[in-house]
C-alpha cells in the first residue's frame, strides 16, 4: 500500500491520510484529522475500494457552505497528488 498525507486549504479538516493501492488506482484506507468527525469518517468508509477515478469524477467540486470547496473537493485533490507522488510525478 502507498500511504500519502495531504494538507487541505479552506476547510476545516487539517490533514486527510491516503492509502492507496500498490498501483495507486484503489482507495485502500482514508481518515481525516479535524473537520466534521462524523460525516467525515462516514465519507472514509465509502470510499474505501472505489476506484480514485471513480471518486475524484463523483466529488470534484463538492462546494461547503458559502466556501468554494470542501473536504470531499479537498480530498480529491489529495487523492490526484497521492498518484502523483507514487508515480513520482510532481503534483499539479
Amino acid at each position: 500500500m502507498y500511504r500519502y498525507d495531504f494538507k487541505p486549504r479552506g476547510v476545516c479538516s487539517r490533514a486527510i491520510h491516503i492509502g492507496l493501492s500498490d498501483d495507486a488506482s484503489t482507495i485502500e484506507s482514508m481518515s481525516f484529522d479535524g473537520g466534521c468527525n462524523g460525516n467525515l469518517k462516514a465519507v472514509s468508509k465509502l470510499v474505501t475500494g472505489m476506484p480514485v477515478d471513480e471518486v475524484v469524477d463523483l466529488l470534484a467540486g463538492n462546494t461547503c457552505g458559502p466556501r468554494k470547496t470542501s473536504c470531499a473537493d479537498q480530498m480529491t485533490l489529495g487523492l490526484r497528488a497521492a498518484q502523483a507522488a507514487a508515480a513520482g510525478k510532481p503534483a499539479e
